[in-house]
């Protein structure tokens, strides 16, 4: 009985200490990206989703995009398509689109639907081909600092971003999740990297959170060092990491996709760990958090922000 009563307390203390953000947050619109890496196990997908179900049942408006490198490159390694990343950033060709397709919008789509059941999420599948969603062209070919041209083949630049289709599903009650492939005007099917999908869908709803879970605890300071995570900074503090190369591969895209969305009104935006059981959720419910908070500038965070570590 002794038992029992702590565990009530705990609950009930837990409760009271969130009341406050679920009372600021609800009705408000979160963009959540999880990358594949979330998606290699049963067990971190479900715990990810259970989390994303427990802010939708608060009343949180969790719109929720996926991306799917791991699963893509086992694909493409069985299709024997060679697998090519260049500054963070994937090199589709021809036969990797078809392959894209299949994992994105078939094999991850599908299941993160399939588990959504389970925590009783009204949620539907869509792709930025979708309604008016996403409009991209093919992205030019780039030279590096190097000299080297690199064209990366059926991959897209987002040219406008209609979210009717989500604001409307979002009004009915629904929880998206969105694949980022997408397609020009000519009907040419394009990836898109899901950070860039993901800060172009908060910009466009003016999201109040963009909350990237990755396979990082957060940004760090010293690439090499994970205990130098950084528990805050602002976009002028992201661009001085960027130019001294404390970023590097796939933060590289990330980095640009949490400035554009800064920039484009999105209010917060969190880096996080997908592997902890929690970190969803402590991330959002506690001033503490659990990984890098990037916001426009960081003397308007409260004191108590500051004071997280």
């Amino acid at each position: 009985m002794i038992g029992h009563k702590v565990e009530q307390a705990v609950t009930v203390r837990a409760l009271r200490g969130a009341a406050p953000y679920i009372h600021m947050y609800k009705g408000k619109v979160f963009i959540i990206k999880a990358g594949g890496g979330a998606f290699r196990d049963h067990s971190t997908m479900s715990s990810l989703m259970e989390q994303v179900g427990i802010l939708h049942h608060l009343g949180i408006r969790v719109v929720l995009v996926h991306g799917g490198g791991p699963q893509l490159d086992e694909v493409t390694g069985k299709l024997g398509v060679e697998t090519r990343i260049v500054q963070g950033r994937r090199v589709t060709n021809g036969d990797a689109i078809d392959a894209t397709s299949m994992v994105l919008n078939g094999l991850i789509n599908t299941r993160l639907l399939a588990l959504c059941r389970k925590f009783g999420i009204p949620a539907v599948g869509i792709s930025g081909v979708d309604g008016p969603l996403v409009h991209a062209r093919r992205r030019a070919p780039v030279t590096l600092a190097s000299g080297d041209v690199v064209d990366y083949g059926m991959v897209g630049d987002i040219e406008q971003v209609d979210p009717s289709v989500i604001a409307r599903l979002l009004d009915a009650g629904f929880l998206p999740i969105v694949s980022p492939l997408s397609a020009d005007a000519s009907g040419q099917l394009l990836n898109i990297n899901a950070d860039t999908v993901a800060a172009a869908i908060g910009s466009a709803l003016v999201a109040e959170k963009l909350i990237l879970c990755t396979g990082a605890a957060g940004i760090l300071e010293r690439i090499e060092d994970p205990g130098s995570l950084i528990s805050y900074t602002d976009v002028a503090g992201l661009r001085r990491l960027r130019e001294d190369g404390a970023l590097a591969d796939g933060m590289l895209p990330k980095s640009s996709a949490i400035e554009a969305a800064i920039l484009g009104g999105v209010g917060r935006v969190h880096v996080i760990s997908y592997a902890p059981s929690d970190a969803l959720l402590a991330e959002i419910f506690t001033n503490e958090g659990t990984g890098t908070l990037v916001v426009a500038d960081t003397q308007a965070l409260s004191p108590a922000e500051q004071g997280a570590t």
